[in-house]
């Protein structure tokens, strides 16, 4: 088990972007197309490893295009020895952000807010360019990053503990909120920029220092975000260090994990990855947040307005050519409806076949899978599916094209129970299964059969649906949403997931406990203690 852990572990989090190196000619980051590179302050050769100053020793790899495979540019790579650099900077800088006032620390995160609306287009493009994402995706991830540098700057005015009153007299029970110190912070590929963002700007108005190790496929976007966050750090005469970087393989993402010094870790990624990085954590009595995997499911009641199941189930299952976490996967309908809900989504996917292509292209809807493996993982799924009895009523295949990119057709396969294990297990592609069912709690099962929880949503029209749904018999899902798809919760709803999506909450009006520990402190303003009544001292 161990040895399995330890090569899941550095299959996720160093996967080496490129062993092939190739002229600087060749490099994206020359040709005028994408001089908005060069705009974030990105070079040929960039530093992976920020401690306050950007110095790597690591091996140097490519951040690739998955829209054609070429290299966008180089990163050098961050060592054990650079990440002891990064730690300690950031124990050093999060002692002095302690004594810093909430309010002023939320000042500083409007300032990173700010920094970001300057860069927001630039920033969205280098997203959708290392991701794969389509451009309003990529400018819509980093508007997130803003919203909660938004929500946090206020909250940084607001968030405290209670006055309890007591039962005895002359006295009164305090509670007091203290930083947790440095948040280890380890993304995933499919929101290199959003999912930062919401540890950051909570993690900083909450009195804590970051460290962050973001996915080995998309260093680049890590490597300009922190250095708009550096630009308002340095302006304010706060140690640059309080927000680390250093991007690495699997040996950096070990030590973070095993590291006493990091109070809590933030990971976002796999079921089989998280549950390893959980196991290191709480080895060491560490805290941890796993966002981790996502099944999630649209249920269609026989009084849904189709015209919003439509766009919506179309929304949520090929978005992001179905990397996100909360994807629809499944889409449980009722039988008075089936048919007609079938025919009308392959009709809105068939729209869509000319329109894959080049993320940063206007016209382009659907951008490629992020890498090769990500194909691959596809077409032995569809392969799966086949076996299992399963049809494939639009899609199911790899497109060739001249680019060389990984663009496969949205697919959507019918013909399967509910149960079957294809179905059971997250395959990080844009396949939609559609099943049928007869009454709202036989869908509700199915919505609750699988392993994750996260995201969920049902449309209809009665309102006691609507309270079934949300009640204790309902969905088992962090996200219970109600005529809304599954990959449309509001700030609030990310993520909370039970099951093997993980635990905690990065977003959300109570998230930021997840970032401090509590203090209790018991205050006799009397003259008297009563637990000492009785006793004579000399």
């Amino acid at each position: 088990m161990l040895a399995r852990g330890a090569s899941l572990l550095a299959s996720s989090l160093s996967s080496p972007v490129a062993s092939l190196r190739m002229a600087s000619s060749s490099l994206l980051i020359n040709e005028p197309k994408y001089g908005f590179l060069r705009e974030l302050g990105l070079t040929e050769k960039n530093q992976g490893v920020f401690d306050g100053a950007w110095k790597a020793s690591g091996p140097v790899s490519q951040s690739v295009n998955p829209a054609n495979n070429r290299p966008i540019a180089e990163i050098v790579n961050g060592t054990v020895a650079d990440y002891e650099r990064a730690i300690s900077a950031a124990k050093a800088a999060q002692s002095m952000w302690a004594d810093v006032p909430a309010p002023r620390r939320g000042e500083i995160v409007r300032q990173i807010g700010d920094k970001l609306r300057s860069q927001l287009k630039n920033l969205g493009h280098l997203v959708s360019l290392e991701m794969g994402k389509i451009a309003p995706e990529g400018v819509g991830e980093v508007q997130e990053y803003v919203d909660i540098c938004d929500f946090a700057t206020g909250l940084s005015r607001t968030y405290n503990g209670q006055i309890i009153q007591s039962e005895r007299p002359g006295h009164m029970l305090l509670e007091n909120w203290n930083p947790l110190g440095v948040v280890g912070v380890i993304s995933a590929f499919n929101f290199p920029c959003a999912v930062y963002g919401w540890n950051n700007a909570l993690a900083l108005i909450t009195g804590n220092a970051l460290l962050w190790k973001p996915a080995p496929s998309t260093p680049l976007t890590a490597i300009a975000v922190t250095r708009l966050i550096e630009d308002v750090l340095k302006a304010n005469d706060i140690p640059t260090g309080l927000c680390s970087l250093v991007c690495g393989d699997a040996d950096v993402g070990q030590a973070l994990s095993k590291d006493k010094r990091v109070n809590l870790v933030s990971f976002t990624g796999s079921t089989e990855v998280g549950r390893i990085v959980g196991q290191q954590v709480q080895a060491r009595f560490g805290k941890v947040l796993l966002e981790l995997g996502g099944n999630n499911a649209i249920i269609v009641a026989d009084d849904a307005d189709l015209d919003m199941v439509v766009p919506a189930t179309v929304f949520a299952a090929v978005g992001t050519a179905g990397q996100r976490c909360t994807t629809t996967r499944r889409l449980i309908v009722h039988e008075s409806k089936y048919e007609e809900v079938l025919e009308r989504i392959k009709r809105a996917y068939a729209q869509f076949e000319s329109r894959i292509g080049d993320p940063l292209e206007a016209n382009t809807i659907i951008g490629p899978l992020h890498s090769m493996e990500g194909v691959l993982k596809y077409k032995a799924t569809i392969a799966e599916a086949l076996v299992a009895g399963g049809k494939v009523e639009y899609g199911g295949k790899v497109l060739d094209n001249a680019d060389g990119g990984n663009y496969v057709l949205p697919t959507i396969i019918t013909g399967l129970k509910h149960d079957a294990d294809v179905i059971l297990r997250e395959t990080f592609a844009p396949i939609l299964y559609v099943l049928k069912f007869s009454t709202l709690d036989e869908a509700i099962a199915i919505n609750n059969e699988v392993a994750q929880g996260l995201s969920s949503s049902l449309f209809t029209q009665r309102i006691d649906n609507v309270f079934k749904w949300m009640g204790p018999k309902g969905s088992d899902c962090g996200i219970v949403n109600v005529n809304i798809p599954t990959s449309g919760a509001e700030i609030g709803g990310a993520f909370g997931g039970e099951k093997e999506t993980g635990g905690g909450r990065e977003s959300g009006s109570d998230s930021w406990k997840q970032y401090v520990r509590r203090s209790t402190c018991t205050i006799n303003f009397s003259k008297q203690l009563p637990l000492a009544q009785g006793i004579k001292f000399e």
